[in-house]
């Protein structure tokens, strides 16, 4: 499988480690998760919004290997922000679990499902 990152010239420039689009080619499978919350095994949610990011990753993460995948075959992920103010903290958290990685993303700031979570990550994996 080949992946392609696309940033058009004519476009704006992503500023903060991802690509305007992913062109992919050879896949042989494709791995739609659903948006993973900020709840542990266990039921519990972090207090911070950082520690839900990480847990949401985590959870994300989880997702992956269960269908023998890893992080580096996310090809689009959608992360939903209860709080603007938590942006930089996103981006932050982002660059932390992703690294160098950069796939399609977009972040919205939206009233999410449950008033305890701040964060809610969904993504697509190809691999």
């Amino acid at each position: 499988m080949e992946k392609r990152r696309i940033n058009a010239a004519g476009a704006p420039q992503p500023s903060g480690g991802y690509a305007q689009a992913i062109e992919i080619s050879g896949a042989g499978r494709m791995l739609f998760v659903s948006g993973q919350i900020p709840v542990a095994a266990d039921g519990k949610v972090p207090e911070s919004a950082e520690d839900q990011m990480r847990l949401a990753w985590a959870n994300v993460r989880a997702q992956l290997e269960a269908a023998d995948m890893k992080l580096s075959d996310l090809v689009k992920v959608t992360i939903y922000l209860a709080d603007r103010g938590d942006r930089e903290a996103n981006r932050v958290i982002r660059k932390e679990v992703l690294g160098e990685l950069q796939p399609a993303l977009t972040v919205v700031i939206v009233g999410i499902f449950d008033e305890a979570w701040k964060v809610e990550i969904e993504a697509i994996a190809a691999a």
